[in-house]
C-alpha cells in the first residue's frame, strides 16, 4: 500500500492521479475529510482508500501509516515544516515504511540562501540517518504558482525581483508521474533527483508569451528585494515568512542560474510538458 500524504496539494494530487491511472493501490490522506479531493468527487475508485491524518497528530499519522509500506510525503512549507516532517519520518520508520519519497527543494543545503531549502536539507539530513530507503526529488519553479500572478497579470504587469534571470519551470504533474515511477518501481530508490521543465524562462520572457497569449500588454517590472517583500506583505496579503521565501527563491535565480536537467525523460522516456502548452491550458485564467 501506498501512503499519499498532502493528497489535496498541487504535487500530491498530481501523483494520486498518475497512480489510479496505473490501477495502483493508494491511501489518500487529508486533514480536511469533509471535503473532496479533486479527482475524487465521483464515485471513489475501488483502489483509493481517503483517510483523515494531520502531522501534528501523531496518533493520525500510526493510524494512517498501518499496513502500508511506501509513503509519499509533500508539505507546505511554512514555519514548522521541519519538526513536521521530521516527525512524519520518525513514526514512518516506526510504523514499518519500507520507502519514503520526499518532495524537497532546490539548494538544499545548510548554507542556502533561501531559509525554506535550509530547512529542507535538515528534513533531507533526518530522513537519511532514519535508516529507511529513500528518494528525494527537487523541483524548482511550479508552473501551478504562475497562476498566482493572474490578478497582476491582468492589469498588464508582472512584479518580481529576478531580473532577467531565468527559471527551469515544471508543471507538477510530471513531478507526480516521476514520483510514481519511483514508488511503483525499484530504479530510483537511493537517489536525489533535480526536477525541472524543458526549459529556462525569464519573467520578461514569460511577459512577452503572456503578451501574445493574452492579447493585451504584460511587462515585466523589476523590483528590489524589500519592495517586492513589501509588495507582497502590502498589498499581496502573505505572511512575512512567505514574502520571504518568495523574494529569496526569486534571487536565487539571479545568484545560481538554473538550467533544465534530463531526469523527467530519463525516468518517463517522454519530455517534460511545456511552459507555453500550461499557458495555453490555463488562458482564461490570464485574461481580463
Amino acid at each position: 500500500m501506498i501512503v499519499v500524504m498532502g493528497a489535496s496539494g498541487a504535487t500530491g494530487n498530481a501523483l494520486l492521479r498518475s497512480l489510479l491511472t496505473r490501477g495502483t493501490p493508494v491511501r489518500a490522506l487529508t486533514r480536511t475529510p469533509h471535503r473532496p479531493i479533486p479527482g475524487l468527487t465521483g464515485a471513489q475508485p475501488p483502489a483509493v482508500e481517503v483517510q483523515y491524518a494531520d502531522a501534528t497528530d501523531p496518533h493520525s499519522l500510526r493510524s494512517a501509516f498501518k499496513g502500508a509500506d511506501q509513503l509519499f510525503l509533500a508539505m507546505a512549507n511554512g514555519p514548522a515544516q521541519v519538526e513536521l516532517e521530521t516527525r512524519v519520518i520518525d513514526i514512518a520508520a516506526q510504523a514499518g515504511i519500507r520507502h519514503l519519497v520526499k518532495i524537497s527543494a532546490p539548494a538544499a543545503e545548510p548554507d542556502s540562501p533561501v531559509a525554506v531549502s535550509r530547512g529542507h536539507h535538515a528534513v533531507e539530513e533526518h530522513l537519511r540517518a532514519s535508516g529507511l530507503t529513500h528518494t528525494i526529488l527537487r523541483p524548482y519553479a511550479f508552473m501551478q504558482n504562475l497562476l498566482r500572478l493572474a490578478p497582476t497579470v491582468a492589469q498588464g504587469v508582472i512584479l518580481g525581483t529576478m531580473g532577467d534571470a531565468a527559471c527551469t519551470y515544471i508543471d507538477c504533474r510530471d513531478i507526480g508521474d516521476v514520483a510514481a515511477a519511483a514508488l511503483t518501481g525499484p530504479g530510483l530508490a537511493g537517489g536525489t533527483y533535480a526536477l525541472t521543465g524543458p526549459e529556462a524562462v525569464s519573467y520578461p520572457e514569460l511577459a512577452a508569451r503572456l503578451t501574445t497569449l493574452t492579447g493585451h500588454q504584460v511587462r515585466y517590472v523589476d523590483l528590489a528585494p524589500d519592495d517586492l517583500r513589501a509588495h507582497l506583505i502590502g498589498k499581496a496579503h502573505m505572511p512575512p515568512w512567505l514574502a520571504d521565501h518568495v523574494t529569496e527563491i526569486q534571487r536565487l535565480a539571479f545568484t545560481r542560474p538554473d538550467t533544465p536537467t534530463s531526469t523527467v525523460t530519463d525516468v518517463l522516456g517522454r519530455p517534460p510538458r511545456t511552459l507555453d502548452a500550461f499557458l495555453h491550458e490555463h488562458r482564461a485564467a490570464f485574461r481580463r
